[in-house]
């Protein structure tokens, strides 16, 4: 594993300087991939010839003067991103050689703001795990200790950024998805407001939970990705009007004065006490920097995991209907019906965990089970997002655990879903409310590392950015790299 990773600021600023050119960042970081995704199977297509040439592109925009922040910089995307003329797969066998004709906005945001792809990351298939074991791909390994997991579902772009093979990848998070995998691989993630981020061109899992972000090594460098995602898109009916923030102009705001609210529940029974320890400890680190700590009560935050698994599944339902063998994906071969085609088409696309979530889904939806089951969850989702709403009434912050214990090992959790489920606890509430969420490297557990929480208001990732800034700035979790753990 290589003994540096420099970040996005750090590229970047070696590129204004003329110190080195894309083409030649390009070159270092697809030889990486080519030298270490063997051990890790965080890439499902390297995109080589077409990164050079976006290299090459960077190179000249930016000897005419035209370079923005970014230009130049390799990133890699999740690959449920469509990227116009590069296979998008979502991890499934059934979208395995499905080639988009168009890009999806984040990627063509991201695109014009100079970034250099040099591929598409492996995950859960169709965003539905928290271990990255459900992949048609095969299982993505965690660079802390190969025989653990990196988290799900955006696992390929978590173990990407923590080898040092990117400097950062976008994810999607769902119940967590970017938050959990950033915890368990030492790297930091951020989930923005639902509708801050467009989701056109982003395969559904669930479309009121579903939102893009990044994986990145710092905070400063995920303040500058989404500054760049981030805005209204008219593609996109749940993308909200409103003003971007300049996030990198608020990372350096003292705290001083400035309340983090620590909910009771966060800390339950099956919190691990080292995980517990390092939050405790990176709590006492905010104290220092002049915030208070205070606690403040999500009486209903223990629903949160049965209520997201009876509206993601159903959403998921929903969605994943358009997967029939007709239109687009795979087709089965030998059905003589319509109906034995959607069904022979289901079952050979599909995995097994995404079949327990149609099942689920549709399940629920179902005549004489949806004001019992369905119905119930969104009026329960509705007191969730009523506690944060309240406890944001008293504190500018709410921080806890990302994830209730270290990285765990791969099959260890395979065959009992309920405790795969229960790895998200403490994420999915922020998803059924909407509010923006990063997760940031706080200590060890284990030898492997621990993540901490930080939640903020809608439309507060300035504020979320910012304590988490402060708190790498005083601390160097963040910059300990695979085989560094105590």
């Amino acid at each position: 594993m290589p003994t540096a990773r420099p970040t996005i600021a750090e590229l970047a600023g070696q590129l204004a300087a003329g110190d080195t050119s894309s083409r030649e960042l390009t070159e270092a970081t697809l030889a990486r991939i080519e030298a270490a995704d063997a051990d890790l199977n965080a890439f499902i297509n390297v995109c080589a010839e077409a990164a050079l040439a976006e290299a090459d592109a960077a190179d000249a925009r930016r000897a005419r003067g035209e370079a923005g922040p970014l230009t130049g910089v390799p990133f890699a995307h999740k690959d449920i991103f469509c990227t116009r003329g590069v296979t998008t797969t979502c991890g499934s066998h059934m979208l395995e050689n499905f080639v988009p004709p168009y890009d999806a906005t984040v990627v063509a945001r991201l695109k014009d703001a100079g970034l250099v792809t040099v591929g598409k990351t492996n995950m859960d298939e169709f965003a539905m795990g928290s271990s990255n074991e459900t992949s048609y791909f095969g299982a993505v390994r965690n660079p802390w200790d190969t025989a653990c997991t990196p988290g799900g579902s955006s696992g390929g772009s978590a173990a990407a950024v923590a080898a040092g093979l990117v400097p950062a990848a976008t994810g999607t998070d769902t119940g967590g998805s970017i938050r959990q995998p950033a915890a368990l691989t030492g790297v930091t993630g951020l989930k923005p407001t639902y509708g801050r981020v467009s989701r056109f061109g982003m395969i559904a899992f669930a479309s009121s939970l579903d939102q893009a972000g990044v994986l990145a090594l710092t905070a400063e460098d995920a303040a500058l990705v989404l500054q760049a995602m981030a805005g209204f898109d008219p593609h996109d009916s749940t993308s909200t009007d409103a003003p971007v923030a300049d996030y990198a102009a608020s990372l350096n705001n003292e705290l001083k004065g400035k309340r983090i609210g620590v909910p009771g529940e966060f800390f339950d029974a099956g919190l691990d006490p080292a995980c517990e320890q390092a939050v405790r400890g990176a709590l006492a680190e905010f104290e220092q920097l002049g915030a208070s700590v205070v606690d403040v009560s999500l009486p209903h935050l223990g629903l949160s995991v049965p209520t997201y698994y009876i509206v993601a599944p159903a959403e998921a339902s929903s969605n994943l209907s358009r997967f029939d063998g007709l239109r687009f994906g795979h087709r089965a071969a030998g059905a003589e019906t319509l109906e034995e085609l959607y069904k022979k088409t289901r079952q050979e696309g599909f995995g097994a965990e995404v079949k327990r979530r149609i099942m689920t889904g549709t399940y629920v939806l179902s005549a004489g089970y949806y004001d019992a089951y369905y119905l119930k969850a969104q009026q329960t989702r509705q007191l969730i997002a009523d506690d944060f709403r309240q406890a944001f009434e008293t504190v500018d912050l709410i921080a806890g655990p990302t994830t209730p214990t270290p990285a765990f090992r791969l099959g260890e959790k395979t065959d009992d879903p309920v405790q795969m489920y229960l790895n998200d606890i403490y994420t999915i509430g922020v998803n059924l409310a909407g509010l923006p969420g990063i997760s940031v490297p706080c200590g060890f557990a284990d030898n492997l590392p621990v993540g901490l929480q930080l939640i903020g208001p809608h439309f507060g990732e300035s504020v979320v950015l910012n304590f988490a800034h402060q708190y790498q700035q005083a601390t160097d979790w963040h910059q300990q790299v695979p085989g560094d753990a105590p």
